[in-house]
């Protein structure tokens, strides 16, 4: 079996062939990030019409290096959502296409659970039940996996996620676009204890984060400090509000392990990517004596291999194939677009 994985959920333009083996047969991302870059952040409608204007491409060049043709591709998988609308909307109507015209079937993804299975790429045997941290720039999420496929959402993010709030105050900094691999960058031997930071609690207990109040107090001190490039602490500020992050991501995570009793972690999305999360997961997990799966970078970010990935573990327990011409994106988790 071949499989074709279409993503297209925010700024990455993604295409890649898995064989039925989990075999990476090839994989393309088209980045956006020189097109956002000069507002500081992801533009909607640019991100749209960059997706239709480079998606055949990406499509082609995934076959290409797959050497294989399109009637070779046995069933489509793309993301559903959630993620941007027009985005979104292309790789659905792009990938509807190309089903129709094969008379192949169509396999919806979700954004967030393609990003958990990403962890299975390169581990397939963590163990169950899990924990995954899904940390990223539009979201920020809790799962636990009880078994195979059961992606249950125990916490969420209520306002900004992590990454939003990293690329927030690097804008603020002038620091460019994505914030958050600069300031991962910049704080690199920095001491993360000079400013402090709270960790923020919901007061209703729950495992929700939020990370409005880190943003705020973040500005606050780089007004009273007048923090700058030039400022002597200025890399040690950058490795504080990293490290405030972090801890509140780390802290809610503890909070699930006692209830959840998890036997294994994972760390996945594009934030993930950052050198000081990885290294501090990594502790965490070693601390609570639990084995810990972290992506690749690579696999981190957006891209279409965990797309055909979590399809292909769909098609293994049964899922249902067929056409599906009816399927619309979602903008968020539980919530159909009405078109």
């Amino acid at each position: 079996m071949k499989i074709l994985g279409i993503e297209t959920s925010c700024d990455e333009t993604s295409a890649a062939v898995l064989a039925d083996n989990q075999k990476i047969l090839s994989s393309i991302v088209l980045s956006q990030e020189e097109i956002h870059s000069p507002y500081g952040g992801i533009v909607p409608e640019l991100a749209s019409r960059q997706h239709i204007l480079t998606i055949d491409c990406v499509v082609e060049e995934a076959l290409q290096r797959a050497k294989l043709a399109l009637g070779d591709i046995n069933v489509f998988a793309v993301t559903q959502g959630p993620g941007l609308v027009g985005s979104l909307l292309v790789g659905l109507s792009f990938a509807k296409g190309l089903a129709y015209s094969t008379g192949k079937p169509l396999l919806p993804v979700d954004h967030l659970e393609a990003h958990v299975q990403s962890a299975f790429l390169e581990n397939r045997e963590i163990a169950y039940p899990a924990l995954a941290l899904l940390v990223s720039g539009g979201h920020t999420a809790l799962f636990f996996l009880k078994e195979k496929l059961s992606f249950a959402i125990i916490g969420k993010t209520r306002d900004d996620a992590a990454g939003e709030a990293l690329d927030k105050i690097a804008k603020f900094l002038y620091l460019g676009y994505p914030g958050g691999p600069v300031i991962d960058r910049l704080a690199e031997g920095a001491d993360p204890g000079v400013f402090p930071f709270a960790v923020p609690q919901m007061t209703d207990k729950s495992l929700d984060y939020s990370f409005s109040g880190l943003k705020t107090a973040a500005l606050r001190q780089i007004k009273e400090n007048r923090i700058t490039r030039d400022h002597p602490q200025f890399k040690d500020f950058l490795a504080s509000f990293q490290g405030g992050i972090i801890q509140a991501l780390l802290a809610n995570l503890g909070r699930a392990l006692e209830e959840y009793r998890p036997k294994s972690l994972i760390l996945c999305g594009g934030v993930a990517r950052n050198k000081a999360l990885r290294k501090e997961f990594q502790g965490f997990a070693r601390r609570h004596r639990l084995p810990a799966s972290v992506p690749k970078p690579e696999f981190c970010t957006d891209n279409a291999v965990m797309v055909a990935a979590l399809a292909l573990e769909k098609i293994n327990l049964g899922e249902p194939l067929g056409l599906q011409m009816d399927l619309n994106a979602y903008p968020r988790r539980g919530q159909t677009l009405v078109t």
